[in-house]
């Protein structure tokens, strides 16, 4: 989870592609250049089953230009294939 977040605090989308499942990763992936992260809280982590786990974490963020700060809250999920985790998907809450 960590290395996702740094990738998008680096906007970059080749890190974020390859971190992605094959089953659920889109063709293509446009980051907002205009966001400024502020930070990560990973709250929980779970295994939920043999290779798979779930994340809960809250990222921060804010436009360059102002405006108002963003609380992402999500549950990711993740399968352990080929010696590296991958994420699949989540639920934001």
């Amino acid at each position: 989870m960590r290395s996702r977040y740094s990738a998008f605090v680096r906007g970059d989308t080749d890190d974020l592609l390859a971190s992605w499942h094959p089953s659920t990763r889109p063709a293509s992936l446009e980051l907002d250049a205009g966001v400024r992260w502020l930070g990560l809280q990973v709250r929980e982590h779970r295994e939920t089953g043999p290779n798979r786990a779930e994340v809960e974490f809250v990222a921060r963020s804010r436009p360059h230009a102002g405006g108002s700060a963003y609380r992402l809250h999500e549950t990711s999920r993740f399968v352990w294939e080929g010696g590296r985790w991958y994420y699949l998907d989540g639920v934001i809450h």
